[in-house]
């Protein structure tokens, strides 16, 4: 499956960059392909682009705050998680994007 991802948090520094880092080793572990854009204080970085868009299978967006960017994801399938969830249990995300 190939998945987008942006994760984002109020702060935009430490959680924002837990979460890409824990949802990609999920994804990867699982076999999974992922890109993982994060909007943090650094602004945007590793930015999904239209060719992955419409390459993925599913968007995910592990955030707390409201994105920029978001409308690129409406032809796509879109799961919301909060960066918490994203974090603590990585795995349980991921086996959300296979359901439904």
């Amino acid at each position: 499956m190939k998945i987008v991802v942006v994760t984002a948090c109020p702060t935009g520094i430490a959680h924002t960059y837990m979460a890409a880092e824990k949802l990609t080793e999920a994804a990867l572990n699982q076999g999974h392909d992922i890109k993982v854009e994060t909007q943090g204080a650094m602004g945007i970085e590793n930015e999904i682009t239209i060719e992955d868009v419409e390459e993925a299978d599913v968007a995910l967006l592990a955030v707390d705050i409201a994105v920029d960017g978001e409308e690129r994801f409406r032809d796509l399938r879109v799961i919301k998680v909060p960066v918490s969830e994203a974090i603590r249990n990585p795995e349980a995300v991921m086996a959300q994007l296979g359901q439904g």
